[in-house]
């Protein structure tokens, strides 16, 4: 019963954050209530005992993808008032869309596929229970190849963005490192001699 209890407070929370994030005007606002939303989905993930899922969900999103939004969206002062322009006149628009993906949600995680008749409540582990344990076995077994596959197509998207970033392009200037390290003084500097003056000479 406390688990349930828990559990809707944390959902009334997390929706209210997630509608926070897509109605407020202020971006860092609406980044900041992302971050609630992160906690909010990772004490979720705690009660469902997927302690690993949830420290990953802190560190990776809040702690690096959510500070660097922070940092660029401050950084680039966003001028607020185009932003404000077209939202009364795409509310209905948008409010549509809402319902209609309510809807669809409603369909395909509602009761009848997901309810607790097809699904029963998982039985509590005991206290030695290690869930980075468990998902470290069965993703390094049951699914070592897809992830094998997963981190190769990484790998060449990581490769393919640092191409396309650092093709020759004429209009951008760019630093040279390997002439800036084989630059002499005497290519820079050039001293010059002449006569100190005295103050009050013609």
């Amino acid at each position: 019963m406390t688990d349930q209890i828990i559990f809707y407070a944390l959902a009334l929370l997390l929706i209210f954050a997630g509608s926070m994030v897509i109605t407020v005007r202020n971006p860092v606002h609406a980044a900041l209530f992302l971050v609630l939303a992160f906690f909010t989905s990772a004490a979720i993930w705690l009660l469902l005992e997927a302690e690993f899922l949830a420290i990953a969900l802190v560190l990776v999103y809040v702690g690096a993808v959510m500070v660097l939004f922070l940092f660029v969206m401050m950084m680039l002062d966003i001028n607020l008032a185009p932003l404000r322009e077209g939202f009364a006149r795409y509310l209905p628009v948008g409010g549509l869309v809402a319902l209609l993906m309510m809807f669809a949600m409603g369909l395909v995680v509602g009761p009848r596929y997901f309810g607790s008749e097809r699904f029963p409540v998982p039985a509590r582990h005991a206290a030695d229970y290690s869930n980075t344990k468990e998902l470290g076995s069965v993703l390094y077994t049951d699914y070592v190849y897809p992830f094998e596959i997963a981190a190769a197509i990484l790998l060449v998207a990581i490769v393919a963005a640092i191409a396309l970033t650092l093709r020759r392009r004429p209009h951008i200037k760019a630093q040279k490192p390997q002439l800036q390290v084989a630059v002499r003084r005497e290519d820079r500097i050039r001293l010059v001699k002449m006569t100190s003056e005295k103050k009050g000479s013609p």
